[in-house]
């Protein structure tokens, strides 16, 4: 029997919240504990598993919990590094569960944990992170029990702003960036997602604080792309480790875990209706309801407008309060405009009014969409016209900032951009 006990930290400090309790994935149970429940300031680590005495079924706790892991070719790498079945999602969360997104850490009480503390990394291993992808991230993964959750290569580490250095958590040590791979068979994909990601900030879209790192030159091979994780906030009086400040943890979820929906049934299949299930959770459970939806249906229009049909719906979050009392949907990320390789897909990976071809995605989709989310469609239809308008000044206006900066061909992919994403039907 496998007992792994999960905590939330709160203001700054882990609470015990329950434990998953198990011979293997195949049976294990999530459980509150009795004096979680009890405390009348405890809240639901996710909406999909409201505060109740009683176990959860297999298949919630495997669809939160199971969320919070790699996956693809990343969760396989680490597998191997663990000596583990790739589908026994407990032995890995067991391994790697002491730093996950969010604010939950699950302990394996059976092990030694690790002590805590920052390894600096050389400019040396900065590079190779770069240059061997999801292998050499996985290994990273691993040795310092981190869990970051999607397919693509990627690794928490802590940046030092002031001295420029990258350094890698150890243990319960949080990391304030994720790090990503340049991917060996799209192109350009990490000069690709900074343009999105400028573009949509030149929206008006909130987006996370992101960067490129440099490691020789700015070759596709050569760079990596940093996110500013807004589930870690800085403290100037709080803890410090290794002489560096500590953030504190935010908890999120994202929507897959929210709707307790499966990450291998993250692509919505016909009638899935996810776009207006999510749009619902906002209504029932944001602290800010209207301003959220509204924010969801920007990104949705931006999604469609840049192509960006790798859409699905755990690339949408939800954050939480640092008392876990307020939800509010989390910045956009993982934004890309996948249209601009051959492989890509032309299917939506969320349906717009029952559409799922970018081709086929017309005005009217959106209307029926607004509709079936519950929105005015005068003014969702108002929001779409003014981000169509405003959308070639600032793609054009992101380029020009990424190409002073020395990344060449940025032009070629706003290019790319236009001819193949969705504001190609407004040409």
């Amino acid at each position: 029997m496998q007992r792994l006990a999960v905590q939330i930290e709160v203001k700054g400090a882990f609470k015990q919240v329950g434990e998953i309790v198990g011979t293997s994935s195949d049976d294990a149970r999530f459980t509150y504990t009795e004096s979680y429940l009890k405390d009348p300031e405890s809240r639901a680590v996710s909406i999909s598993m409201p505060l109740e005495q009683q176990s959860f079924s297999v298949e919630s706790t495997r669809n939160f919990f199971e969320g919070l892991l790699p996956e693809g070719f990343t969760r396989r790498c680490v597998a191997e590094w663990l000596h583990r079945d790739e589908k026994d999602y407990l032995a890995i969360l067991a391994g790697l569960g002491q730093e996950c997104l969010g604010a939950i850490k699950i302990i394996d009480e059976s092990r030694a944990v690790l002590p805590s503390k920052y390894k600096e990394l050389t400019s040396e291993e900065v590079k190779k992170l770069a240059q061997e992808g999801a292998t050499e991230s996985a290994e990273m993964v691993t040795k310092s029990h981190l869990s970051l959750t999607g397919a693509s290569g990627k690794v928490g580490l802590y940046y030092d702003e002031q001295k420029d250095k990258w350094y890698l958590p150890i243990g319960e040590a949080p990391s304030t960036h994720i790090v990503k791979q340049s991917h060996i068979r799209l192109k350009r994909i990490v000069a690709n997602e900074q343009l999105c990601l400028l573009t949509a900030k030149n929206l008006g879209i909130e987006i996370p604080q992101s960067f490129i790192i440099k490691t020789e030159s700015n070759e596709a091979e050569d760079v990596l792309f940093a996110t500013k994780r807004y589930d870690r906030r800085m403290q100037s009086n709080g803890r410090k480790l290794n002489g560096m400040n500590i953030p504190y943890r935010l908890h999120q979820e994202d929507f897959s875990q929210a709707l307790g929906i499966p990450a291998s049934e993250k692509y919505e299949k016909d009638g899935g209706s996810y776009l207006s299930k999510m749009f619902g959770i906002l209504r029932d459970y944001s602290a800010s309801p209207i301003e959220d939806q509204l924010k969801l249906w920007d990104i949705c229009v931006f999604n469609f407008l840049i192509g960006n049909t790798d859409n699905h719906i755990k690339n949408l979050s939800l954050l939480y309060g640092k008392d876990l009392k307020t939800i509010r949907l989390a910045p956009a990320y993982d934004i890309v405009s996948t249209m601009v390789y051959e492989s890509s897909t032309e299917n939506m990976a969320l349906s717009i009014g029952g559409d799922y071809s970018i081709r086929k995605i017309t005005e009217e989709s959106f209307a029926k969409e607004a509709t079936k989310a519950g929105l005015g469609v005068k003014m969702a239809m108002k929001r779409l016209d003014t981000l169509r308008k405003n959308f070639v000044e600032a793609l054009n206006t992101g380029a020009q900032v990424l190409e002073e900066q020395g990344f060449e061909g940025t032009k070629d992919i706003a290019e790319q951009i236009m001819s193949c994403g969705g504001i190609r039907n407004y040409i």
